[in-house]
């Protein structure tokens, strides 16, 4: 492990965390999708797969214009949070619980991510990096877009429908 000496080498380290932890999150939507019951969260899921997909890119560019080697820093927070994820996944619960299950974990995710991203959106302006911020600027308000869309689907149609689900 590097030892970390300024804004940068953290700023570098950041962004190694966030390319590995949205590695991880590439490996873990699907199963996301195929246990979602409602369409409106099967394809919320896959929009969001979409987009993940477009962060790492955008992360492995960020690390190439900086001559650093395009490879992640394993995130243990986000395996933690993945894990969750895969647990509620295996959950015996009736779907529309297991949707709003599924909600619940996603936006503990994108929570992660927007502290994530809002630090070395602030890094990369503080050091001068314009470009990088506006790229880091972009991603950061597609988490909160991501985190909007959820909610909405929470609170006007998912937990709705599993407030209704019969209760034992």
């Amino acid at each position: 492990m590097n030892k970390i000496k300024s804004l940068y080498d953290l700023f570098i380290s950041e962004i190694k965390d966030l390319y590995d932890a949205e590695g991880q999150l590439v490996k873990a939507i699907p199963a996301m999708v195929a246990a979602a019951e409602a369409p409106e969260l099967k394809s919320a899921f896959s929009t969001h797969l979409a987009a993940t997909k477009i962060h790492l890119t955008r992360l492995e560019n960020i690390l190439k214009a900086h001559n650093e080697p395009v490879k992640g820093k394993h995130c243990a927070a986000m395996e933690g949070l993945i894990k969750e994820c895969t647990e509620m996944v295996k959950e015996d619960a009736e779907p529309t619980v297991r949707d709003a299950g599924l909600i619940a974990c996603a936006q503990r995710v994108e929570h992660y991510e927007i502290a994530g991203y809002g630090c070395v959106r602030t890094f990369a302006k503080v050091l001068g990096f314009n470009e990088c911020s506006e790229h880091l600027q972009k991603t950061l308000d597609e988490e909160i877009e991501t985190d909007l869309a959820l909610t909405d689907l929470a609170t006007s149609l998912i937990n709705i429908e599993a407030a209704n689900t019969a209760q034992d």
